[in-house]
Parts: C-alpha cells; sequence; structure tokens
C-alpha cells in the first residue's frame, strides 16, 4: 500500500479530526468517516430541500461508507417507514445508491423539551453503533428555529450525547444562521451552546461559504502572483460587494418583518465575504490560519457612531414595480407583512477598514430584494491613471480598470481594462478579459451545502464560522440595529425592479464613485 494511502486510511479511522489543513482540506477528494448524522428538524423544508439532496449528490460520488446512517428528529409524529418514504420523496430523481442508504434511516418523534425524546435518541444510537458499525461518531443538525437551539444542547447534554462514548470519536454540533438576533442575544447563545460543547465541537454554517467562487477568492488572492501585490490601498481606489436579489419575500413575510435584510444577508452572508475580500494572507494555511485572519479583518473594519449611520447607511423598502417582466406588489403588501413596516429589504453602506492595506479605501456594500437581477459580486476598482495623454474624445469610452469576481449564478472572475478599437482612428474603451468555471471546468462543482456537509462529518472546520467571528460581525451592524430602533433614521422606497433608491447612489456619488451596473 503507498505511504499516501495508508495516511488516508489513518485518517479515516480517526474520524477525520486531523485534517483539516487547506492544502488538504479544501483541495483533497475525501470521504466522510463511519458515524451518524442526526437531522433535528428532519420534517421541515430544510432538511428536504437542502440536506437530502446533499446527501444524496455524496452517495452518488461515493463519498459516505456503508457504516453510515441518518437519524431524524422532529415533532411530526412518524414512524421509520413514513420517514424513509419522505427522504424518498424530497430526492425523486435520485439513483440506486441513495434508494439503499435510505433503508438504513431511523426517526425519533418527540418534543425537543422533552428528556424521553433525547433518552429515545440515544437509544437509536446505540443501535446503531451496534448494527451498523457507526462508532459513536455523530453530527448533530439543528435544522430547527433558532429558538430551539439551546434547548436541543441541553437534552443533548442530559443524557451524555454531547460526549462520544469512550470520549474516543467525535462529536459535532451543526447550527443553522442566524446566530442571535444582536450582540447580547449572539453571546448569550454562544454561553448556552458552551455549557454542554466546546467551541471545537461547535460548526457554525452560512451556505455562502460553500460556493466555490467563494473559496476561489483564496485561490485568487494566494495562488497567483499578479494579484495579491495590487490587493492593497497603492493601487485600488475602493471596493464594491453586492449581493441582489431578483425576488421579493415571497411567502415569507412574517419570517423577514422579524428579521429584515441587515440580519438576514449582512451579519453573516455579506460580513463573511468582505472578511475573505480584506483577510491577510495567512500565517498558517489551515483552519485556524484562515479564520485568524478573517477575524482580524473583522476587528479592522471602522465601528460606525449614530451620525455615521444616518450619513453612511441607506435603508429601503421596495415599493410596486416591475419584475422579470410582471407587475409585483410593494413590500407592505405582501402576505404577513404589517402594512406600517419599517422593515428594510434594501440596504446600502459606507464602510472604512483602518488598517496597513486598506486605510482611505472605503468599502461599498448593498443587498436588497426586487432588485433587476440575482447576483452576488465582489468589484475592486483600482486608482486612475495618474496621467492620460489621449484627448478626452478618443477615451471616451474608458473608466478606471476593475476585477470582479461573479459568485452567483454566472460564476467566473472578470478583468475590466482599457483597448484600442480597431479602424483608422485613435480611440480607447473598456474590454473584459473573462473566465467563467462552466466553461473552463468540466466538472460539476458541489453544491454548497454538499461541501459543508461533508467538511463536517469529516471534522474539517475551515469552512465554518467561529464564535469571535460571530462577535465582530454583530459589533459592526449593532449600531444600525440601535439607530433604527431609536425611530431617526428614514426608510427610502424603491420601485420594484430597479436598482434601489436614489439615497443609495448619493451615498457613493458624493465622492465622485457610482455603483456598478452588472
Amino acid at each position: 500500500m503507498r505511504e499516501d494511502e495508508e495516511r488516508e486510511d489513518k485518517d479515516m479511522a480517526d474520524g477525520g479530526d486531523g485534517v483539516n489543513p487547506l492544502a488538504e482540506g479544501l483541495t483533497r477528494e475525501r470521504r466522510a468517516p463511519p458515524g451518524v448524522l442526526v437531522v433535528f428538524g428532519a420534517s421541515g423544508d430544510l432538511t428536504a430541500r437542502k440536506l437530502m439532496p446533499a446527501l444524496e449528490r455524496l452517495s452518488r460520488r461515493r463519498m459516505l461508507p456503508p457504516a453510515f446512517a441518518v437519524v431524524g428528529v422532529a415533532r411530526t409524529e412518524m414512524d421509520d417507514e413514513s420517514f424513509r418514504q419522505a427522504m424518498r420523496a424530497a430526492v425523486p430523481d435520485a439513483g440506486p445508491a441513495w434508494t439503499e442508504l435510505v433503508k438504513g434511516f431511523r426517526y425519533v418523534a418527540g418534543e425537543y423539551a422533552h428528556p424521553d425524546t433525547f433518552s429515545a435518541l440515544a437509544q437509536v444510537l446505540s443501535d446503531l453503533d451496534d448494527q451498523r458499525g457507526t462508532g459513536g461518531n455523530r453530527t448533530f443538525y439543528l435544522a430547527t428555529l433558532p429558538t430551539v437551539f439551546e434547548e436541543v444542547a441541553r437534552g443533548l447534554g442530559a443524557v451524555g450525547l454531547n460526549k462520544a462514548p469512550g470520549q474516543v470519536s467525535p462529536v459535532r454540533l451543526v447550527i443553522e444562521k442566524p446566530f442571535g438576533r444582536d450582540l447580547d442575544s449572539a453571546r448569550q447563545l454562544d454561553q448556552g451552546l458552551h455549557e454542554f460543547f466546546d467551541e471545537d465541537q461547535i460548526y457554525r454554517i452560512d451556505h455562502y461559504l460553500g460556493k466555490e467562487t467563494v473559496q476561489n477568492v483564496l485561490a485568487l488572492r494566494f495562488a497567483n502572483a499578479i494579484f495579491e501585490p495590487v490587493w492593497n490601498r497603492r493601487y485600488v481606489d475602493h471596493v464594491q460587494i453586492t449581493v441582489a436579489e431578483s425576488l421579493g419575500v415571497e411567502h415569507r413575510g412574517g419570517f423577514y418583518e422579524t428579521a429584515g435584510a441587515l440580519r438576514d444577508i449582512v451579519q453573516n452572508h455579506v460580513m463573511q465575504v468582505l472578511a475573505l475580500t480584506l483577510m491577510e494572507p495567512p500565517a498558517t494555511v489551515d483552519a485556524q490560519g484562515i479564520r485568524d485572519e478573517k477575524v482580524k479583518a473583522l476587528r479592522a473594519v471602522g465601528i460606525l457612531t449614530p451620525d455615521q449611520v444616518l450619513g453612511d447607511v441607506v435603508r429601503a423598502q421596495y415599493d410596486t414595480g416591475w419584475s422579470e417582466g410582471e407587475q409585483v406588489n410593494g413590500y407592505r403588501d405582501e402576505e404577513g407583512v404589517d402594512p406600517h413596516s419599517s422593515t428594510e429589504t434594501y440596504i446600502a453602506m459606507r464602510l472604512e477598514v483602518d488598517n496597513w492595506r486598506w486605510a482611505a479605501v472605503p468599502v461599498f456594500l448593498r443587498t436588497g430584494k426586487r432588485l433587476p437581477k440575482r447576483l452576488t459580486e465582489v468589484a475592486l476598482q483600482f486608482h486612475r491613471v495618474p496621467h492620460l495623454p489621449f484627448v478626452a474624445s478618443e477615451a471616451r469610452g474608458l473608466h478606471p480598470n476593475a476585477m470582479i469576481l461573479r459568485i452567483q449564478p454566472d460564476e467566473g472572475i472578470s478583468l475590466r481594462f482599457g483597448a484600442k478599437v480597431p479602424g483608422q482612428a485613435f480611440e480607447v474603451r473598456d474590454v473584459l478579459m473573462d473566465f467563467s468555471y462552466g466553461s473552463a471546468f468540466l466538472e460539476e462543482p458541489p453544491d454548497a451545502y454538499e461541501r459543508l456537509l461533508l467538511d463536517a462529518m469529516v471534522g474539517d472546520p475551515t469552512l465554518f464560522i467561529r464564535s469571535d467571528e460571530v462577535d465582530q460581525a454583530w459589533q459592526i451592524v449593532d449600531p444600525l440595529i440601535d439607530a433604527w430602533a431609536s425611530g431617526e433614521a428614514p426608510v427610502a422606497r424603491y420601485a420594484a425592479g430597479t436598482w434601489g433608491p436614489r439615497q443609495a447612489d448619493q451615498l457613493i456619488q458624493r465622492e465622485g464613485r457610482q455603483w456598478r451596473t452588472p
């Protein structure tokens, strides 16, 4: 047996916890070790729509071992076979590997606050260890409302499921966003979880970090000698991060009233993309090194004062308008929304970064619903050339150079630069040098949940969020929550199908800049 095969077998045998460097964790094909995935909220939408299809793809790619099982836990009354039928229905186009895998699924019905639920779960897990050889390796996935996170953690701790039998195999707790509603509640949640689980057992999942193009920010910056030297204040004039959605709140108006764009998108997705864009090269290419630098980047972001919130942040709601050829309702007319609501569906803001690399480079963020198209991108606009030796008429179509990282949906990278237009006249205008994932690689990239589920089961925390990252992100957005609670900040309006309110344009135009038009 080759040495690398022996090392991989050893990693599989110890549950995979020793494998988390980026050099291996982000590049090597891995398999989940023997174990059990326990899904709380197993009868819910997230399980059927995201988790089961991700598991099916892992099984199709032979990344799940024979000694693997899923246990669903929820309040809905079902037996094992009913749960299996529901999970088969969740992936109607699955292959034979999924049909075989589902045969071993188990189900526990019960209230999350009732001790009997966790006693029954403990018995099922013990049976699976004996019958399937899962070895006490357990990953608990909380696909529930955040209000029961602490309740489930307490229930697991009460019956000893927060620690594996014999303290040998790993036990991990995966929780979905939102991680709190503000800084205080996030800290209370952390304190409650840490009563029963150590920090290295807690995997805070943000599906944005599972996207190939988000991870490619690391590859672009740290695997290429031509980009990192210009990734700083000497060359970059400003940074724009856009997370746009063409849909409205649909039938989630009740939920959105409690969240808004700030909690739903900015505190998690936007802050994670921001951290990867701004971070310094890690001293060590592993989970700790990368996450240390992300935290340092967030700590360098200036905390807005109440006056700065009023001047450097725009919040707005979409009004009636046209989207994708159809006339649509305004936010206050949506199902489940207060007709006098002040909940924001759009945010634009200006931030500053207080460190050597980014000093005096403004960062503009915007996110919103009912915008003209769905996209997520990061744009670095470079400084203008110090002297343009052409007359103005020869460079009318020329703008500053820019690098655009397209995270979704047309994943890729574009570099904008000036080139001469063919012909007798001397005319310079913008052209794009474009890289597209779809045309450059033949293999289909893994879905974000597929990637993150495997990482959690393998024990690679690189793409998961540490508690100090959550804390720092809340410190950045908390002043906005406080200022808006006072009622001083107005709520602007914008027509559905447009790029936002005029106040957002004024925010960036007052410094002689403008939003990119994708």
